[in-house]
């Protein structure tokens, strides 16, 4: 038996994935997270690469693992709804996002947003960051979209905010900026249509502007180990 309970639309079941998962709904069933799927094909698909091979190779990998999703009818796993403090900005970088290049991705998102489940990554998160910064999953091991061998998801920055250097052992990341503007490393600055990639190990730190929060999708490609075991931690500041 699947224990489950009415999300705040009353419209799916909140899903415990480890109970029967062929009971679960899948894509078919719950098109509004298909299309969200489907618009992250898209950005891996028509983003340009800037001329670097690694990044063409990981767009290429994205598109692939979210075409075996799309292909096999991934099951989808509702995780409990949660907010955090940073989600009081939300309803902004929607709003400019729909404004944006990348607007079709954005409205995907918009409809389901009332279903995510936003959440830290960290077990100790510093005080400035608790009001500034939180991440959903849309694709992983424990759903919503139950995937093995990507995670994807979508991290929302407050204005001003500064999210500490940290790296990922054996992860390759990507952003792509859906609304706002961030920098990394003091690298470039990022806007809409924008993609960041940092390989594994690559220590990065990423800034937003002051005025608008910023409002990124991410891909995660790794070996099954390192997409279920990774640990995030910050990088000491040296005094």
């Amino acid at each position: 038996m699947i224990r489950a309970a009415t999300d705040t639309h009353g419209a799916l079941p909140v899903n415990d994935i480890s109970q029967d998962p062929a009971a679960l709904p899948t894509l078919r069933d719950v098109p509004d997270w298909r299309y969200m799927l489907q618009e992250y094909d898209e950005l891996y698909r028509y983003l340009p690469a800037g001329g670097s091979d690694r990044i063409a190779s990981h767009q290429r990998k994205v598109r692939e693992a979210i075409s075996r999703l799309l292909k096999r009818n991934a099951t989808v796993a509702l995780q409990p709804q949660s907010s955090k403090p940073v989600t009081a900005h939300l309803r902004r970088a929607l709003s400019e996002g729909r404004q944006g290049t990348l607007a079709p991705a954005v409205r995907a998102l918009d409809a389901i947003a009332p279903l995510l489940s936003w959440q830290y990554g960290y077990e100790k998160v510093p005080k400035g960051l608790q009001q500034n910064y939180a991440f959903a999953e849309l694709a992983g091991f424990n759903g919503p979209i139950v995937s093995e061998e990507i995670i994807l998801g979508v991290v929302l920055f407050a204005p001003g905010c500064t999210y500490p250097a940290h790296a990922h052992s054996g992860i390759t990341e990507s952003y792509v900026c859906l609304s706002g503007a961030v920098s990394e490393n003091h690298q470039g600055v990022y806007v809409p249509g924008s993609m960041i990639y940092n390989p594994p190990e690559h220590l990065h730190r990423i800034t937003v502007g002051k005025r608008e929060p910023a409002l990124l999708a991410y891909a995660w490609m790794g070996s099954r180990e390192d997409l279920r075991d990774q640990k995030m931690v910050f990088t000491r500041t040296r005094k």
